[in-house]
């Protein structure tokens, strides 16, 4: 069959055949320019390779990658529950990944015993916060927040801490300082402190906090440690290690 070429004032209109070759001259012009249609194998011409399509099923649900040199990608998994797509660097496909979430522990009463400790935090956290609420002590020794990778680590902090009251500088080798306050056993602390890794396992430490025992003091401090793995435990206790808790409440955030 025959291929019908009509020229129209904007366009050229192909019709009559399935494939073939249609040659364009130019009166005016040297050489000749050659139009080749798409047979029915789908196959497209217009460059210096052929891109042939082969036919693909898609399944509900089904996400598609390529790029411009490689070849179409088809993925039907649809991760689970929760999960967002993320990226998995230049030249890969993107893959399904928890979204980075906040995550609670349990509130524990601190109305008992001389350390209370927080397990299980997984290898991936990044940001711990500790929490006091309304916590106190039987004694006036400061409350210190030591970290531990499989067990807990009761030296090589460095630790400093002041507060408004008596303005003085407290420092600190065996844990992180959360709270001072030697005039009243009572003293109700209420604070947040923050742990931050850079990486390779090092841990950064910083609190605010206030404490309402008649007159109200505010508290800063901060603090660093590297531990020899994934940090994985939190534990708050006194310094002197025999002063009990007998108020408030005490939990941790990471993520």
């Amino acid at each position: 069959m025959a291929t019908t070429v009509t020229i129209k004032p904007n366009a050229i209109d192909l019709s009559g055949a399935t494939s073939g070759t249609t040659t364009l001259q130019a009166a005016a012009v040297a050489g000749t320019t050659v139009l080749t249609l798409p047979a029915a194998t789908d196959t497209l011409v217009g460059k210096a390779t052929t891109d042939t399509l082969t036919n693909k099923t898609l399944t509900s649900p089904t996400l598609a990658s390529a790029n411009i040199t490689t070849a179409l990608t088809l993925t039907s998994a649809a991760g689970t529950s929760g999960q967002v797509l993320t990226s998995a660097g230049s030249g890969n496909a993107p893959t399904w990944a928890a979204p980075v979430s906040i995550t609670s522990g349990t509130a524990v009463a601190s109305t008992s015993g001389t350390s209370i400790d927080f397990t299980g935090i997984p290898s991936t956290a990044k940001r711990i916060m500790v929490m006091f609420n309304g916590v106190s002590t039987s004694g006036t020794s400061n409350i210190i927040v030591q970290i531990g990778s499989g067990s807990i680590t009761s030296s090589g902090y460095v630790s400093s801490f002041a507060n408004n009251d008596t303005f003085g500088i407290y420092t600190s080798t065996t844990g992180f300082i959360a709270s001072q306050w030697s005039g009243v056993t009572t003293a109700n602390r209420n604070s947040i402190s923050t742990l931050v890794t850079p990486g390779s396992n090092s841990w950064i430490f910083s609190i605010v906090g206030h404490i309402d025992a008649g007159a109200s003091v505010v508290q800063t401090g901060a603090g660093k440690l590297s531990l020899g793995g994934a940090l994985d435990r939190i534990r708050i206790t006194t310094v002197n290690g025999t002063d009990t808790f007998d108020a408030g409440t005490i939990n941790i955030l990471y993520e």
